[in-house]
């Protein structure tokens, strides 16, 4: 799928450096077709490094997308220079009155504060509830999937006493859901949490469905049966180095992580890591895509049908 974007997003670059299909604003004027508006709320400190990851996932298939990256409020972030987020950020009150196909929240590095702590808590529910009326599908990311249990049906993570960081096997729990096609019955999956909610509370919830799980890292992929919810408490965007990055970025401020599980060889970071997980998060974002957004999206975003 082109994704649109500007000519000089950095991640352009990088994208076409790795033979994945983007297409600029001017090019994709000349096709008559109507392409998909995928919105994406950027809560990660580095948004350049977070933009690449999940365009290259949304790459991958066979129709135009628009994007629109999405800020959740004016404030320069610590490791994204000002002049980025001027140039290519909306903020949210720019794109309330549209309507998107798509939407994804990511991830935010908050787990240690209780979400009445967070500054823009207020706005990130305001958001979500916005996602009711204006988004057909809504995928949530990791800390933003543990809020959206949260907000939406008052299940509250608990908090690890060390980090759930690692790569993980996976089982598929229901091989028929759409969001699943492709999946081999069991596939690996980067985790990079605190936070967690037993497997039990999702399933207890009337109208969501836990499609993946893992016996270490629990629920992975829980969706609502209507499509419009996509839960992901994994990283399927990381990079090869993502997590070794994490790893070394703690021990340089002083704490004294875990090595990643299951990721180095031998578990020792010594060695070279392996990446395993990298095709199945290209399918899995490729699904959702295609079955959970386009295949039920209504041609005239017009007629998008509030959730209630």
């Amino acid at each position: 799928m082109p994704i649109r974007i500007p000519s000089d997003l950095p991640a352009q670059g990088v994208l076409n450096a790795e033979n994945i299909f983007v297409m600029d604003s001017e090019a994709a004027a000349k096709q008559d077709i109507r392409p998909l508006e995928v919105g994406i709320l950027n809560l990660m400190p580095n948004k350049i490094e977070t933009e690449v990851q999940i365009l290259r996932l949304l790459s991958n298939t066979p129709l135009q997308i628009n994007i629109d990256l999405i800020r959740i409020d004016n404030q320069a972030p610590k490791n994204t220079p000002k002049a980025h987020m001027d140039a290519f950020y909306l903020s949210f009150d720019d794109v309330a009155h549209k309507n998107y196909d798509g939407f994804i929240i990511t991830g935010a590095p908050l787990a240690h504060l209780d979400y009445s702590a967070v500054k823009y808590w207020d706005k990130i529910t305001t958001i979500m509830e916005w996602t009711q009326r204006h988004v057909q599908s809504t995928l949530y990311s990791c800390w933003a999937a543990h809020a959206a249990m949260f907000h939406f049906y008052g299940h509250n993570r608990r908090l690890r006493d060390d980090k759930l960081s690692g790569v993980y096997t996976h089982n598929v729990n229901d091989p028929h859901d759409a969001l699943m096609r492709g999946f081999d019955p069991q596939f690996n999956a980067p985790h990079s949490r605190f936070g967690e909610i037993p497997i039990d509370i999702y399933k207890s919830v009337e109208g969501l469905n836990v499609l993946a799980s893992s016996e270490k890292a629990g629920a992975y992929l829980v969706a609502s049966k209507d499509k419009r919810m996509v839960c992901v408490t994994g990283h399927p965007e990381y990079d090869p180095d993502t997590l070794e990055q994490e790893f070394k970025r703690d021990i340089n401020n002083g704490l004294t992580p875990k090595v990643p599980e299951n990721y180095y060889e031998n578990d020792d970071p010594s060695q070279p890591y392996h990446v395993t997980w990298r095709s199945h998060g290209s399918l899995l974002l490729t699904n959702w895509l295609n079955y959970y957004v386009y295949q039920t999206t209504p041609f005239d975003l017009a007629d998008l049908p509030s959730k209630k």
